[in-house]
Formats: structure tokens, sequence, C-alpha cells
């Protein structure tokens, strides 16, 4: 998933980071535009980039952890969706209606049909949203970050997580007989070549499929046919990546879980390179590729990376905000590790404080409560049958969501 990652401008190239969704840039982005930020949103950063993005993954994670979002933070999510369905990464004036000048995304829209779906009861606004993904879909069965562009592996793998979470099955949404499902094969690397196994973004200007960690984390869940909030699969069919000359989706999966898996073996976490900055751990990445190595069944090394995570992505979050904190929770969940000590920490109070404080779902038999709680109180809202459930806070990105380099 990005995402990701922390709100960062986006570059027009794709330019990778820790918590935003893979996007592009206006022609302009030395000069950003400035955003209030508004009531219900979480975080304070400015949210032109990655609003619906980190706001969809704060309500995906605290609807793993069983708390029912607050209104006013569905509402705002709600209210970004233009009246065809797709939603952009930020509206500032909802209430002018979506032009030309509108640019809404795939993985915007994608990523809110997610989070709405999850809280229920929006049923309407996943249907529209749906039929206009549905309407964008390219003549090779993928999705572009924007409509008519080329697809990608990240953007048809989070409209395939979309079309899950609605109900819809994504091998029968197709165009000129291609489903999602005969897209993904293609950024798929031969295990003979270099990278093999995992997916590449998109092939570069001379054709050639170059490995990106990104791509891959997300290929695997979309190859699965599952979103953000994946649970552990079954053990893969094999251990390595194994050669096919026209593959499944299931063997792409496989083959891509190997490469994640075997890129992670040494240190437990994947690294990147920014333009201008020395090689580094990327976070991010990390996050998603133990999302994607439990939905394949590899629970060994995605416990691995979570504990590098555990141990070091703390300073992260805290700069990154809203998106970075639910990248870890939902990292937990897949691999069933409890988010409220997270190294001495709570990231679920940690995300909760950052918007308005959710309530604990009265259908898992916890106690609903508002109360702000500090790290001292980490693990205590994992407890039932309390009169008050710790760890809820007062109150991500990508990038759009950015494309990531390995």
């Amino acid at each position: 998933m990005n995402v990701r990652r922390s709100a960062a401008a986006l570059a027009a190239v794709g330019v990778l980071a820790a918590a935003a969704p893979a996007t592009a840039a206006d022609p302009s982005p030395s000069a950003p535009p400035k955003a209030t930020v508004p009531h219900g949103l979480y975080g304070k950063s400015d949210p032109t980039y990655d609003g619906v993005w980190r706001q969809s993954l704060t309500l995906l994670a605290q609807r793993t952890l069983g708390y029912r979002p607050a209104p006013a933070a569905v509402d705002w999510l709600g209210g970004q969706q233009c009246a065809n369905g797709s939603f952009a990464a930020f509206r500032a004036d909802t209430a002018k209606p979506c032009d030309g000048k509108t640019k809404s995304d795939t993985n915007s829209t994608a990523a809110a049909v997610q989070a709405l779906a999850a809280t229920g009861g929006h049923g309407g606004a996943v249907g529209k949203a749906v039929n206009w993904l549905k309407s964008v879909q390219n003549k090779d069965g993928g999705w572009g970050y924007y409509p008519g562009g080329s697809s990608d592996a990240n953007s048809t793998s989070v409209v395939i997580g979309a079309l899950t979470a609605a109900g819809t099955d994504p091998a029968s949404v197709h165009t000129s007989g291609k489903s999602p499902y005969d897209a993904l094969p293609a950024w798929s690397i031969p295990c003979d070549q270099d990278g093999g196994g995992a997916l590449a973004y998109q092939p570069d200007k001379k054709g050639k499929l170059l490995a990106n960690a990104d791509a891959t984390a997300a290929g695997v869940l979309g190859a699965l046919g599952k979103g953000f909030a994946a649970e552990a699969g079954k053990s893969p069919a094999q251990d390595a990546c194994a050669e096919a000359d026209h593959p499944t989706r299931e063997q792409v999966a496989d083959n891509a879980g190997a490469y994640l898996a075997t890129t992670l073996a040494k240190t437990g976490h994947l690294r990147s390179t920014l333009p201008g900055a020395k090689d580094q751990p990327d976070y991010g990445n990390t996050a998603d590729a133990v999302v994607a190595l439990a939905a394949d069944g590899r629970t060994e090394p995605a416990k691995k990376a979570y504990a590098w995570l555990e141990k070091n992505a703390g300073p992260w979050a805290v700069q990154s905000g809203p998106a970075a904190y639910a990248q870890l929770i939902l990292a937990a969940h897949a691999i069933g590790e409890q988010p409220g000590d997270f190294n001495g920490t709570s990231l679920v109070s940690s995300l909760n404080a950052l918007g308005p404080a959710p309530y604990m779902d009265s259908a898992t038999g916890h106690s609903e409560s508002t109360e702000k709680s500090d790290d001292s109180d980490t693990g205590v809202w994992w407890i039932v049958g309390v009169g008050l459930v710790a760890g809820i806070g007062i109150g991500f990105l990508l990038s759009g969501r950015k494309k990531r380099r390995p």
C-alpha cells in the first residue's frame, strides 16, 4: 500500500515517498498551493495532495481495530466525492461542483471506496465510485493514475482492492475482453531476469521491466484480489520464483512474494534512494511489504520485517502523520500483532489523536469512549469489558499516491 507515507510534494515522475500514493504533480510544483486543514480530516499538514488518501487509510485502520470512525471524519471523506462518483486527492471547496479542472484519480477513488465500504452505510457512494472506475478502465484491463493514462501496477492493484471491497469480482470487470487480472502479468518480471518475480510499475521508455518494491507489494495484493486491510493467507505454492509462460494471477502473487521475502531476508527492511539523497530505509514500502507477505502466506519474513519496523519506524510515523500510523496498524493487523504496544508506543492512540475521536463499535462488546490517553496507556484499549478503552485519542498519503523506487 502508500501509503503511504509522509505527505510530500509530488513529482511528475512519481518520486517515492514514505506515506503517499503514486501520483503526478502539477506542471509547476515549485509553489504548491496552501490549503487550510478542514474539520474532520486527520493530520495537520496541507491536504492538497493526499487528503482523501490519508483519510481513507485512517478509517480503514480504525475499522481493523474495531473502532467506529467519528461521523465527522466519515462525512468529510464522503463529502469529497464528485457527482460522477470519482474522488480527487483533495477538494478545498466542496460547494463547487467538480468540473474539467478537477483532477479525479483512480487511486484516491479506490482508496475511498475501500474506506467507505468498511465503515458501512455508504452503498450509494460506493456504487457510484465503482461505476466511475469501471468507466475509466483501459483496454488492457488495468488502470492508470489519471483517466486515460497508461495502466500501472499500483493503480490497477488498488482498484482491484476497491472492487473486492465493494463486493464486485474483479475478474468480471473488463474492457475489450481484458480484466485487471489479465493486466498484472504484463508487469511481472520473468524469474531468469534481474529482479525476477518482482513487478514493475510500468515498462520504461524502452519497454524494459524494472523491479519496483512498491509496485511489487501492491501487485501481490492485487493478484490475490485483496485490499489494504488484508489478513494472513495460506502458504504459497512455492518458496522461490517459478517460471511460467503464461502465469496465473496466483503465480504472479507467489513470485512477487518470493521476491519480497528474498529482498527482506538480510536486513528485514526495504531501501530507497530519493533524488539528491543517500540510500536509506523505506519505512512505508516495508510496511506494505509486511501486508503483502502476510497475504501471500509468508508469515515469517513478514514478522521479521514488522519487528524491524517496531524498532525503527517510530520517528518516521511521528514525522509523517496519519497515513504512516495507518500503514503500521494495517501491517500489525495482517500478522496478528497488537498495535497498542509498538516498542512502547501505542499506534492506536497516536493515530486517533490526530483527528476526531472514534468510538468502539458496540458490536464488538467493547465499551465506547472518547477519552484521551497517552502512551502510558499502551495496550489497555485491547482489553474487553472495562469501563474505559484506553488508546482512543481525541481530536495518511501518495501521492495522492507516489510511485516509489525499490
